[in-house]
């Protein structure tokens, strides 16, 4: 937390302080305004603070056994990547509070250096949205929420953990709120020795402990009855040293640190909603290519961000919004031969939102952005949503997305390749939504045709460098059914997810890599009085981990089951019990990097 730090967030807060008037708030502010538009025509999963507490070990594990998306982890907590509908983890978009953080060097965002419980709610959106939240937004978008309440008082929570392998995870949260003020501060500390072994493969997961630190403060003000001044800061700081198989390996280590400042006005009235946002977004890492010795390559980064989101509302059946958006990106790299390199980036989007009838919906949109340097297409989005009766709807969107090269594929040296295009993706997709009583169940078939895509290969020195080569044809079809159902002291609460991919390289007529075809997930509760138990399951199929379809390099299909049990004392405690892995099955995600086999842990939520 140094000094920039603090001068960022604290100009950015006396800025709107000082543009704005007095005024009255809703009862909870959300940051991302775009996201429950997008819910009309989009099926959005929604994980709320106890269901991430389910999976409370990272990130990876929430998204590999709650949601369609396929997770490739190297080893427990290492290095992690997301996959939606057979695209690639350049081709997922991370939305931080309704701003894309996805990494200006990578191009995409490591699950395990996003520290699940800073946030108070995650949503997984599947399909593109590049008119609405920009590069990369191609095979689907996570975002990371959260938000703040008014009229609750004190309040404070505190989780402590305990698991195998020397895990420890604690997380402490207190806010206020009153009519006028609203202010969250949390903090979160994990640390995992992560010594598991998995004999039957003859694996020890040596130098494979992380830890990692997390702060955020979230602050919103009542001016008056229209305008809204909002605040929410993250600090993290987080080490992973990379696992070795044996002791004569030499053992490497990966530092990581991360800091976000978001300052939104927010206006409304009957016809207008305007939000302005300023943001400064930074991220620094170095690598040790041996733990004793000083980093041997890293880099930094700095995003500075203005966002307008305006919709003015000719009244309850016609709307029209408009999206603004200036970034300067800039980066300089240690032994990478990124030196310092900077960008101007823009946007300007357009929508059309028409609800001609009670039972009909519509949203169009085109988008152009302006990024220094770089062609980039002009962008849309169609959707349309038709509800039959009472029980069944239908939903058509179409959608032109992108994704421009990043640093590392325009500058690194040696390699970088300056003549690089945009990526292209045209795609749609039909959804069908049924409600019978308390089930509910979707069924979403899809199609994806990515143009230009962006892959390093040796050129004719040897040396690795990007080029635009393949073009990609995913379809598939996502189909989940759900249940909930409370009656007198019982709650019950299921879903059961399958996803089949068939993502293929056109110029090779082979599966990509890291694509399982099929994938099953689901998740049970039933709680009585005080008491609740829990179970969840997941199935991959096979996995080819080559471009050639090599059997004997895939990865086997599995099936992972983990299982919990929660007790509620006096009201405001809760005691937890965990087994991960209870059948105790041998896999992995990513090729010669298992998960470990069955573990335990045990946890006290206190809330007061």
């Amino acid at each position: 937390m140094n000094l920039k730090h603090y001068f960022s967030s604290v100009l950015l807060v006396c800025f709107f302080w000082s543009s704005s008037q007095e005024k009255e708030i809703d009862t909870v502010f959300i940051f991302d305004n775009q996201l429950k538009n997008s819910k009309k025509f989009q099926k959005i999963e929604t994980l709320n603070k106890e269901d991430l507490l389910k999976n409370s070990t990272n990130l990876s594990e929430v998204l590999r056994f709650q949601s369609p998306v396929y997770i490739k982890e190297n080893g427990r907590g290492m290095v992690s990547s997301p996959s939606f509908r057979g695209t690639t983890a350049q081709q997922t978009a991370f939305i931080w509070n309704g701003i894309n953080i996805n990494s200006v060097f990578l191009g995409q965002g490591d699950v395990n250096n996003l520290n699940l419980l800073g946030y108070d709610q995650l949503e997984i959106k599947s399909g593109g949205g590049s008119v609405i939240y920009g590069s990369g937004a191609i095979g689907g978008t996570i975002h990371l929420n959260n938000d703040l309440s008014f009229n609750k008082g004190f309040k404070t929570s505190l989780f402590l953990e305990g698991g195998s392998f020397g895990t420890y995870n604690s997380f402490l949260k207190t806010s206020y709120s009153d009519e006028k003020l609203s202010v969250k501060v949390s903090g979160n500390f994990v640390k995992s020795e992560n010594d598991y072994e998995v004999p039957e493969k003859d694996y020890l997961n040596l130098n494979g402990e992380y830890n990692n630190r997390t702060f955020n403060l979230g602050a919103a003000y009542k001016v008056d009855t229209n305008n809204t001044i909002s605040w929410q800061t993250q600090f993290y700081d987080g080490v992973q040293h990379y696992p070795v198989r044996t002791e004569d390996y030499t053992k490497t280590k990966y530092f990581s640190n991360s800091f976000r400042s978001l300052v939104s006005w927010d206006y409304k009235n009957t016809k207008i909603q305007n939000s302005f946002k300023l943001a400064y977004l930074q991220d620094e890492f170095q690598y040790f290519d041996h733990i004793d010795q000083p980093k041997s390559s890293g880099g930094s980064s700095d995003v500075f961000l203005a966002k307008n989101d305006f919709n003015y509302i000719f009244n309850d059946k016609l709307g029209f919004n408009i999206i603004g958006e200036y970034q300067l990106n800039k980066g300089e790299g240690f032994q990478s031969g990124i030196t310092s390199v900077q960008r101007n980036a823009g946007s300007a989007a357009g929508l059309v939102r028409w609800n001609p009838t009670p039972k009909l919906y519509f949203e169009g949109g085109i988008k152009k952005d302006f990024v220094e340097e770089i062609k980039t297409p002009m962008l849309f989005s169609l959707s349309g949503k038709l509800k039959v009766n009472s029980w069944y709807e239908t939903v058509l969107n179409i959608s032109k997305n992108f994704r421009y090269p990043s640093f590392n594929d325009l500058y690194w040296k040696p390699g970088g390749n300056l003549d690089l295009k945009s990526e292209i993706s045209h795609q749609a997709e039909l959804g069908n939504n049924f409600k019978y009583g308390d089930f509910k169940l979707n069924v979403t078939t899809y199609y994806i045709s990515i143009e230009n895509m962006i892959r390093w290969l040796p050129n004719s020195k040897g040396i690795w460098s990007p080029v635009n080569t393949n073009k990609v044809e995913s379809y598939g079809i996502e189909t989940q059914v759900d249940f909930e159902k409370n009656f007198r002291k019982n709650k019950t609460k299921f879903s059961l997810g399958y996803i089949f991919t068939h993502s293929q390289n056109q110029e090779t007529n082979k599966i990509l890599s890291y694509v399982p075809q099929h994938k099953i997930f689901g998740n049970a509760a039933y709680r009585f009085d005080v008491i609740e138990l829990y179970i969840q399951g997941m199935y991959n199929g096979l996995t080819y981990t080559t471009e050639d379809e090599k059997l004997s390099s895939a990865i086997k299909s599995y099936f992972v089951a983990n299982s919990g049990l929660n007790i509620t004392l006096a009201k405001n405690y809760k005691l937890g019990f965990k087994v991960h892995n209870i059948f105790d099955e041998i896999y992995e995600t990513t090729a010669f990097f298992p998960l470990p086999k069955r573990n335990y842990s045990a946890n006290l939520l206190i809330n007061f």
